[in-house]
């Protein structure tokens, strides 16, 4: 009756796997790390436990546990490793959130601050080339590599494309 037991309690149970951190995927290279630091002191990428609970459940509801805070993403089209971050403070409450742009050339990261939000914590993700029309109906961005979106849910969302001279940007959301 013993062995059964054990026998029961190693094989009728399901194994589960220990849950992946929640900051899981928010990690930046040490090189870049050390630029956000001294250029963006104070700040750090937004992670899923920074994202109020129903904030969370629409991030996770499209992009699972992906890290909130940062994208790769193909913004220049030129191939080269290049990250979006949504920034918020460490702690303190008086900065706003920032989107910032790092892209990769011959080995060092050019940082571009993109857009500086609220106090509240945006999110950031990818999207396809493609039409992306503003929110107003006015605006139209024919996108030819993918785009960053910048979004704080239930508040605004701004859409960001390379034209291949300079950066354009679009209202999503309101």
């Amino acid at each position: 009756m013993g062995m059964c037991a054990v026998g029961f309690c190693l094989f009728g149970f399901p194994k589960t796997a220990p849950a992946a951190p929640q900051t899981a995927g928010c990690e930046l290279p040490q090189d870049l790390h050390r630029k956000i630091a001294t250029k963006y002191p104070g700040t750090k990428v937004v992670t899923l436990p920074d994202l109020q609970e129903d904030d969370k459940g629409f991030f996770q509801s499209d992009h699972g546990n992906s890290c909130p805070g940062l994208i790769k993403v193909d913004f220049y089209g030129d191939g080269k490793p290049t990250l979006a971050l949504a920034l918020i403070p460490n702690g303190a409450t008086n900065q706003n959130a920032q989107l910032v742009v790092a892209h990769q050339v011959e080995g060092t990261w050019k940082v571009v601050l993109l857009a500086s939000g609220g106090p509240n914590v945006p999110v950031v993700w990818s999207l396809p080339p493609g039409d992306y029309r503003d929110v107003y109906g006015r605006r139209t961005i024919r996108a030819t590599r993918p785009v960053i979106v910048f979004f704080e849910y239930e508040s605004w969302g701004l859409l960001y494309a390379w034209t291949g001279k300079a950066v354009s940007r679009i209202w999503i959301a309101d």
